[in-house]
């Protein structure tokens, strides 16, 4: 099924609006790190954070909260292969060694 767009009073093109000075700004740091990330090998150096923070216009720290939170984000270099592996609560029951 094709989902198809029908004007309605509170859904259509002549409604004025336009992203929030607050956080329109905010939302673009995860695409950018990812964004810089790949540039740079599969990791994310301390001067790509701090452009993405000056792009932005936010302070580096902000940008820096959100590298360290992600495990996606990189702070040092990585190998040609990269693997995670999921060591929570619901991985372990799920694909976990039975005893």
């Amino acid at each position: 099924m094709l989902m198809q767009h029908i004007d309605t009073p509170d859904n259509n093109t002549e409604i004025q609006w336009k992203f929030s000075e607050d956080n329109s700004a905010k939302s673009a740091v995860i695409p950018l790190l990812d964004l810089a990330q790949q540039q740079h090998g599969g990791w994310l150096p301390v001067s790509a954070m701090n452009e993405v923070a000056r792009i932005i216009e936010v302070a580096p720290i902000r940008v820096y909260e959100v590298a360290t939170f992600y495990s996606i984000f990189n702070r040092a270099k990585v190998g040609k292969y990269h693997l995670l592996v999921c060591g929570t609560t619901p991985c372990v029951e799920a694909f976990g060694c039975k005893a």
